[in-house]
């Protein structure tokens, strides 16, 4: 299956579309403006200061003019995206990843310890992938390594998807250094980067756990009792098609594989030091990870001609993240231009009001939910909802830090069920499971991941988040 194929472009058509739908509530919604004021550099709303002002519709050329107003106003962010992407690329092109994973597989052989923390160690892997870089789309090819070694260990096509997808979009829903939505959303809604990491580490640990336990139960039973996996059939005529003993041929863990991934870690390491104790921001982070790319890239092996090839083809498979970015802003654009985002703050946080705030920042996490079902993009549903979020948290008594939670806890775990996700649906092409197959398998671990959400924003009120 191509790449291309996997990528979803209705997610273009419905921001557009969501661009001319705002235009045309400029004509309908009357414009209304609360005052601020700034506070520790950020604008902050004076509650209880909302008025009317002159109405200011947007038409034709304003729509037309909104994408390009969006990459502009966005641009340091789109920057930031492209140039990780292309980091990420050649750390990839290396084959340290692979070579690591399959080290643990060839340990699963000799010692019972790995053979139990087996599924944990790798879903713990791909986990901090997810909550470290954003793993998602990157998870694709795996399931073409996962599947077959899954089999061979004794347990079933859903197995060998979950352990990457289950374990890296548990890590994007938790993550704690994930820069396509953590990063992006706290530098929207104008805090600290990567702040409030503790708390967050918590969150990773707890929504990690989760879906360990959850696919480890599963993969016992299937272990057990082969024959109630959902995808039994299917997975006979697997067995005969693929040849399992050529596993063991793949990519040994060498010594170049060994200092790039000491490199990475290492870079990690700067990374959250940089971030925690030096202040850091967009244009330090993306200098790491540029730097990080040249060096892991030489350490590598790699030729100049690679590196570089590597980082653009990394760059290139992020334009559409990037242009997603930019159309989302546009979106905020045409409503800022035409004075209506202000009015609409005002009608969500009147009732909101009378809630507690720990029901508000629940409240936004359904939102976010239901938004994620028509925009599965979290870079772009970051740039379309936080710009709202954030001040609709100062109104409500939510924290910026606890939006930006709702917001990403909203916008990962659907990401594992829903078809409008070209990745989720690209992997279950690959698998050969019916999407009504694996809805029916993940649907308690959503419920899981629900609850977990709701009950994950309580404590941030009570500790001052």
């Amino acid at each position: 299956m191509k790449f291309e194929k996997l990528k979803a472009p209705n997610t273009f058509l419905i921001i557009f579309s969501l661009i001319i739908l705002v235009a045309v509530s400029t004509w309908i919604i009357p414009s209304g403006e609360f005052n601020k004021h700034k506070v520790n550099g950020k604008q902050v709303i004076i509650n209880d200061s909302f008025h009317k002002v002159e109405q200011n519709p947007q038409g034709i050329f304003e729509i037309l003019m909104a994408p390009i107003k969006g990459i502009k106003r966005a641009a340091l962010i789109i920057g930031f995206v492209l140039i990780i992407g292309g980091a990420f690329s050649v750390f990839q092109k290396t084959g340290a990843v692979n070579s690591g994973i399959f080290a643990i597989v060839k340990a699963h052989s000799e010692y019972k310890f790995i053979r139990i923390l087996l599924i944990p160690i790798l879903m713990v892997l791909f986990s901090l992938g997810g909550a470290i870089f954003g793993m998602s789309e990157e998870v694709i090819p795996f399931i073409l390594i996962f599947i077959p070694m899954s089999l061979m260990l004794g347990y079933d096509s859903i197995t060998g998807v979950a352990i990457p997808f289950v374990g890296a979009g548990a890590g994007f829903a938790g993550a704690f250094l994930n820069p396509f939505t953590v990063g992006i959303a706290q530098g929207i809604a104008e805090i600290p980067i990567f702040s409030g990491l503790f708390y967050r580490l918590i969150v990773w640990v707890i929504v990690t756990s989760a879906a360990v336990f959850f696919v480890l139960l599963y993969a016992g039973k299937i272990k057990a009792n082969p024959q109630v996996s959902p995808v039994y059939t299917t997975d006979l005529e697997k067995r005969k098609k693929l040849k399992l003993d050529e596993l063991n041929n793949h990519v040994k863990m060498d010594g170049k594989h060994k200092a790039v991934l000491i490199i990475f870690s290492l870079g990690l390491v700067l990374l959250v030091v940089g971030v925690i104790k030096l202040g850091w921001y967009i244009e330090e982070i993306c200098a790491l990870f540029l730097g990080m790319g040249i060096i892991v890239g030489i350490a590598g092996r790699l030729t100049a001609q690679e590196i570089t090839d590597s980082f653009i083809n990394g760059a290139k498979d992020l334009v559409a993240t990037a242009l997603i970015i930019g159309l989302a802003r546009g979106i905020l654009v045409i409503a800022e231009d035409g004075k209506i985002i202000d009015t609409i703050l005002y009608t969500i946080s009147f009732p909101m009001k009378n809630f507690h705030s720990v029901i508000s920042a629940q409240f936004m996490f359904l939102v976010q939910t239901v938004i994620n079902f028509f925009v599965p993009s979290g870079s772009g549903q970051a740039a379309l909802t936080i710009p709202i979020m954030a001040p609709l948290s100062d109104l409500v008594g939510v924290s910026r830090q606890t939006a930006v939670l709702a917001f990403q806890m909203g916008d990962g775990f659907t990401n594992l069920i829903i078809p409008t996700s070209a990745v989720t649906m690209g992997i279950l092409t690959l698998a050969d499971i019916p999407w009504k197959k694996w809805a029916k398998w993940i649907f308690p671990l959503q419920i899981i991941f629900f609850i977990a959400g709701l009950i994950l924003l309580i404590p941030p009120f009570f500790i001052g988040w």
